[in-house]
């Protein structure tokens, strides 16, 4: 990525992150829109876990991945410690592998 664009990329994110502080009080945000742009956060963040969680390339990762990820999912549902999640995940993705589960 050429130096140009790396520094517009930088400018434009301190841009944005400045404007939340500096305009804060000057604009108004109904209820609805906090309420719809927390629903496209958590849907954006969905679409992402299961983008990286079923695909690997172009095609689709195999069922071990997807399985590490559901049991990280109900792990963290349950508020278990982060690094247990993690663990679950790796070693449930692991086993699933080992025993031949794509």
């Amino acid at each position: 990525m050429p130096l140009t664009a790396i520094l517009l990329l930088a400018a434009g994110t301190y841009a944005f992150r400045l404007a939340g502080p500096l305009l804060g009080d000057r604009l108004t945000v109904s209820e609805r829109l906090r309420h719809l742009l927390a629903v496209a956060a958590a849907v954006l963040l969905v679409a992402l876990v299961a983008t990286g969680a079923l695909t690997q390339g172009h095609g689709f990762a195999g069922w071990a991945r997807p399985a590490g990820v559901l049991v990280a999912g109900i792990l963290a549902l349950r508020r278990a410690p982060f690094p247990l999640v993690v663990v679950a995940a790796a070693a449930t993705t692991a086993v699933l592998r080992l025993c031949g589960v794509s």
